[in-house]
């Protein structure tokens, strides 16, 4: 029996594993974009050096790349290969700031490798629960490290209360504040506000070179990519690159899937795992009659803050990284029904450039000023649950791509602020001037954690899915990406888009 995925990201990934782990032979494909070869032996040259020997210049010539993107475009080690550009994909964008990828390894070429699960309270609606997912945490973490600490954040997350690896070492601001954070610790609580070490998906070879933004030279940061090579030692793997799917057709006795090149592939059970965006190109392209999709969001925001005290090393010199520092997670009736989460970064070379870029350029002679205040720069990105979030509907243009609309929702600038509000006032007791008249919030999908286009349900009707991600009507198709969520938790998507997807693989039938 053969099963196809689309899509080699996290979700294609751990689907795949599971599908391995009980004998079944597995075909995968993907659009196969991968680092160019200037680009790789830039990588490599970088990567023979000793961590410490690195000089200043080797450093600028690395990131230097990193800022000549476009608007929009996330880069790492100066390419664009694993995030598609705004007009592949979308003939209207509607102002949506999420991206696909056809790159071996999806978006995880590039992401910030933040990882928690979900907790049972923000799963309301969902037909599964937290427990139903534990044992798939655990099994994705033999797939992808992760790497914190038992600590005030291990009580509120039961589904996977402990890292395998030991926590990376924080960052001089990072490590300062989370010490001083420690000692209000019961008074923080009191107010629904819970602080931690972040946990991060990267391999403890890290070097603390801080070129994490960049794209790490030695790839200590997890791609889902590193997972195939040991898929293909099973000896039921086989990984076809190039390849874009276009459509499926079930029929009585598989799955018949057609590509961009006119090729047929034919399988007896396929699982769409391609990122939401190129899953749902490939669900409108096969039901005609599915006019629009929805896609729901956490909307996301940037709050700049500046500590008071003095940092007790250099901000900028490593040993660090440039990975977020702490999570920090809002529990309070008050300001959500559901966790509001929230990751810290300290310095990194991004905040001197913006702020010369938005300021310095206004007041002549200022530049040293700016320099100094990024030096004190601490910055914190907040997420909300879906419930507080825009929308986004998905049409299917005529020439084969989407088409975006964003619905606001009417809560989410009340729920945000009064988020800031309790943020600001918690890191107030660390230390930190949180300054709210600069904070930014995020367009929609610019969290890139989204999701919910075929929801799961325990009854499912036209539009949803079943516990295994299958759309109502159809047998042998799973979505396995967060396509199938009900709703979009605040916390780290990436984590719960894999135990889920590594629990359709474990539950697919025969």
């Amino acid at each position: 029996m053969t099963n196809l995925v689309i899509g080699s990201g996290p979700a294609g990934v751990a689907v795949a594993a599971a599908l391995l782990a009980r004998g079944r032979k597995v075909v995968m494909i993907d659009g196969g974009k991968v680092l160019e070869p200037l680009e790789a032996a830039r990588q490599k040259a970088l990567a023979a050096k000793a961590p410490g020997s690195l000089t200043a210049d080797d450093r600028a010539v690395w990131a230097a790349p990193q800022y000549d993107g476009q608007p929009g475009q996330v880069r790492r080690y100066g390419s664009d290969f694993a995030m598609e550009p705004e007009a592949a994909t979308f003939a209207d964008s509607g102002g949506v700031a999420l991206r696909s990828s056809r790159a071996t390894g999806g978006l995880s070429n590039l992401w910030g490798a933040a990882v928690l699960p979900y907790r049972q309270q923000d799963l309301q609606g969902w037909p599964i629960t937290a427990d139903d997912l534990a044992p798939h945490y655990r099994a994705v973490a033999k797939l992808m490290p992760v790497a914190g600490p038992n600590d005030d954040l291990s009580p509120l997350f039961p589904a996977y209360p402990a890292p395998l690896h030991p926590a990376l070492a924080p960052s001089p601001q990072g490590g300062a504040l989370l010490h001083r954070l420690a000692s209000r610790r019961e008074a923080l609580a009191n107010k629904g506000c819970h602080v931690g070490a972040a946990r991060v998906a990267v391999n403890p070879g890290c070097q603390q070179c801080g070129l994490c933004l960049h794209g790490c030279p030695w790839n200590h940061i997890f791609s889902a990519s590193s997972a195939l090579q040991g898929f293909a030692r099973s000896g039921l793997f086989e990984h076809r690159s190039g390849i874009v799917a276009k459509a499926f057709q079930e029929d009585q006795t598989g799955v018949v899937v057609h590509l961009a090149d006119g090729e047929v592939l034919r399988t007896d059970r396929l699982f769409i795992a391609a990122g939401v965006l190129e899953t749902a190109r490939i669900l409108l392209a096969s039901q005609p009659g599915s006019q629009e999709l929805t896609l729901l969001d956490s909307q996301q925001a940037f709050l700049p803050m500046l500590h008071r005290w003095r940092s007790p090393a250099p901000p900028d010199q490593p040993p660090h990284t440039t990975l977020p520092q702490l999570f920090v997670e809002i529990d309070d009736g008050s300001v959500s029904p559901f966790t509001v989460h929230g990751q810290i970064y300290s310095w990194n070379d991004h905040y001197q450039r913006d702020l010369l870029a938005r300021y310095g350029r206004k007041l002549p002679g200022s530049a040293p000023l700016w320099r100094a205040l990024s030096r004190r720069l601490m910055v914190a990105q907040l997420f909300l649950h879906s419930d507080h979030s825009a929308r986004i509907g998905l049409r299917l243009s005529g020439d084969g791509r989407l088409i975006a609309s964003v619905t606001p929702s009417a809560r989410t600038d009340s729920v945000m602020q009064a988020a800031m509000a309790q943020f600001a006032a918690a890191m107030g007791q660390g230390g930190m001037l949180a300054l709210r008249m600069a904070r930014r919030m995020g367009a929609a999908g610019a969290s890139f954690h989204t999701g919910g286009t075929v929801p799961m349900a325990a009854a499912p009707t036209a539009g949803q899915s079943d516990v295994t991600g299958r759309p109502k009507g159809l047998r042998r198709v799973h979505l396995a990406d967060a396509s199938t969520f009900p709703s979009i938790p605040a916390t780290t998507i990436t984590f719960s888009a894999m135990a889920n997807a590594h629990r359709i693989g474990t539950l697919a039938p025969e």
